[in-house]
């Protein structure tokens, strides 16, 4: 059985170098994702943003509750999409701790400790691509500001790799490939789907030599593999299919401190959902450079451990505002091209003060998706709402029949459709 197991890793290892494994959700039933009459005449989407240093609660958490609510200093230059967005206080995900190392739990949810070795669960965004993701060239885009690392998991608990970079992005996205290109990317394929075949075979007979229990996980890794099937099957009638024409590519170029990393991202990701190239992104936002915006003189992560320090809250409130009105920003280019009401877009973190490494009262912020919005849910600061309610909520704005998301305890209470 050593052996056996040894021999599967390592074709593991070939799938991912195909491109197939990992950055590629896996599907339980494909259609060819360029089939007519299989995508809805208004497509939705999720967009998740998450910052892996937080947000400072007492400058975005606005004064008052409901619609009457009075804007905080973060969200004032936003309040042209105040009925675009809902202000969410007073959530966290139930049984996460950790810190810093809670962002593996930001879609998933999975409780988790500090120093933990338990294993995540998928993250909201891979479950809906691998149900749903289906229609589109990428079934989901998992993208990180300045690294590899993401909150974005499969069902197995594996960390999707994140793309860093805007411009390696926006060529993946738009610029066609060359015909030396395809002709490789058509013979890895190839050379997967044969991987694939061995190993069916090799599993039938091995099968027969294992107890009850090892047989279900057999058969579950099989599933798996029957899925990676459809996966490629789908990535090879992609191949020779063009890319959209979107022209030159925005203004990527800039002093590359944080907030200009994640506007960067952004102008890419809208352009990839006015082309319905994907339907489902994650953006973590980690840079640490914030040096180049006027009146900040720390690094990022230095200035988020503030210690209520008056001079570092200045500089903080600085990079955060940039962070809010980029995220603003977003959100008026989705509006400007008509696809906000059908796009769920969050703005989150894992942690509720990053000075002390909290994770309860998790900032979000929530816009689009057809939602009635324009209002602060107000929620207990001491006893939190569970957040995963929203995720449950999002699974079911898509259409998908579920009634449960990792600890959620039924759909969000104040959210409401239009």
């Amino acid at each position: 059985m050593h052996i056996a197991t040894h021999k599967a890793l390592s074709r593991r290892t070939v799938l991912k170098q195909a491109g197939v494994a990992l950055c590629l959700p896996l599907l339980d039933a494909m259609v060819p994702a360029f089939a007519a009459g299989t995508a809805p005449p208004n497509p939705r989407r999720f967009v998740g943003v998450s910052l892996s240093l937080g947000l400072h609660n007492p400058l975005l958490i606005p004064k008052g509750k409901g619609t009457s609510y009075t804007p905080s200093p973060y969200l004032k230059d936003i309040q042209d999409l105040r009925e675009d967005f809902t202000v969410i206080s007073g959530t966290s995900h139930p049984g996460v701790n950790g810190g810093h190392s809670a962002e593996a739990s930001i879609y998933s949810a999975c409780p988790m400790e500090r120093n933990s070795a338990k294993s995540n669960t998928v993250s909201v965004d891979q479950l809906m691509a691998k149900h749903l993701g289906h229609h589109t060239r990428f079934p989901s885009l998992v993208l990180n500001t300045n690294g590899s690392r993401s909150p974005s998991y499969t069902e197995n608990g594996a960390m999707i790799p994140a793309i860093n970079d805007a411009s390696e992005l926006f060529a993946q996205l738009f610029t066609e490939d060359s015909p030396a290109a395809k002709k490789h990317q058509a013979e890895i394929n190839g050379r997967g789907q044969s991987i694939l075949d061995i190993v069916r075979d090799e599993t039938k007979a091995l099968g027969r030599q294992l107890g009850q229990g090892d047989r279900e996980k057999m058969d579950e890794w099989l599933t798996s593999v029957r899925e990676l099937e459809a996966r490629l099957e789908a990535n090879e009638e992609w191949i020779n299919r063009p890319k959209p024409k979107v022209g030159s590519h925005p203004a990527l170029a800039g002093n590359n401190n944080a907030p200009d990393q994640m506007r960067a991202m952004l102008d890419v990701v809208a352009l990839a959902l006015r082309t319905d190239s994907t339907r489902f992104v994650t953006l973590h936002c980690t840079g640490n450079n914030a040096r180049a915006l006027d009146g900040v003189e720390e690094a990022y992560h230095s200035l988020s451990h503030h210690g209520k320090d008056p001079k570092k809250l200045e500089q903080l409130a600085i990079v955060e505002k940039n962070t809010v009105d980029n995220w603003g920003n977003f959100l008026r280019e989705l509006k400007k091209n008509g696809i906000l009401d059908d796009t769920m877009v969050l703005l989150t973190s894992n942690l509720g003060n990053a000075s002390s490494h909290n994770n309860r009262n998790m900032p979000v912020l929530f816009a689009g998706g057809g939602y009635r919005h324009g209002h602060h849910l107000a929620f207990s600061q001491t006893d939190n709402y569970p957040l995963p309610n929203l995720y449950l909520s999002m699974l079911q704005n898509l259409g998908m029949e579920t009634d449960s998301f990792a600890t959620a305890t039924g759909t969000m209470r104040g959210m409401v459709k239009a």
